[in-house]
């Protein structure tokens, strides 16, 4: 059964903490945009008040090997980075095991990783490999995956599936919000009232059939 689970390293222990000497109010997040090549992780957003005091200056960085910045709004920098993977982290425990980065934050205490694996061995040697490299983490939570359920189980009509699909992908959840309910309703071809009412019940429904237990 697939297993998830969160886990901690201290701030120092994985690059690119020359940033957080830079910007003491920085978080960093892992953009889920999947490469087109065989980079590991590439895009990164930095979130700071004080992005003019950043540089791209990041020699000392041992894991790091080049790092581009992409695009920048008022307190957000989308960067993409090439990782040194001579450099032992918690990125070559990644690539050197059978697991799969779903999330990554890091802050000025501490980075969080959330990886997903397909069974607990899998997970194991992902931590065995990490301790043997002396590469510092510390489990936080870990949960198996329940089966994933279907539309019908979710109580879910077409038209709500297909809004809360098309939002999803087109980044309305997303913040800072990438589209919005009339960019959804011209390619559905419906009005935004339609739109706003399959969005709010169909996250009603996911709601009601994945959080909400009923009482006996």
């Amino acid at each position: 059964m697939a297993i998830e689970a969160s886990f901690t390293v201290p701030q120092p222990e994985f690059p690119l903490n020359t940033i957080f000497e830079q910007l003491p109010d920085v978080t960093i997040e892992l953009d889920r945009v999947v490469p087109t090549d065989d980079a590991i992780i590439p895009y990164f957003w930095i979130h700071s008040k004080n992005l003019g005091g950043l540089t791209t200056d990041l020699s000392d960085d041992k894991g790091v090997d080049e790092f581009k910045k992409i695009d920048e709004l008022e307190e957000e920098m989308l960067v993409r980075i090439k990782w040194n993977l001579d450099h032992e982290s918690i990125l070559t425990a990644i690539v050197n095991t059978e697991v799969t980065l779903l999330s990554g934050l890091g802050e000025q205490k501490n980075w969080t990783f959330e990886v997903r694996s397909s069974d607990q061995e899998s997970l194991s040697e992902f931590q065995s490999y990490c301790r043997e490299n002396d590469i510092l983490i510390e489990l936080t939570q870990l949960h198996a995956l329940s089966p994933l359920k279907s539309d019908r189980e979710f109580d879910l009509t077409e038209g709500q599936r297909s809004a809360l699909v098309l939002a999803y992908s087109r980044g309305y959840f997303d913040s800072p919000r990438k589209a919005t309910q009339d960019d959804i309703a011209d390619e559905l071809q419906v009005s935004r009232q339609a739109v706003s009412s399959r969005l709010q019940r169909g996250l009603r429904r996911l709601v009601a059939s994945t959080l909400i237990t009923t009482q006996e």
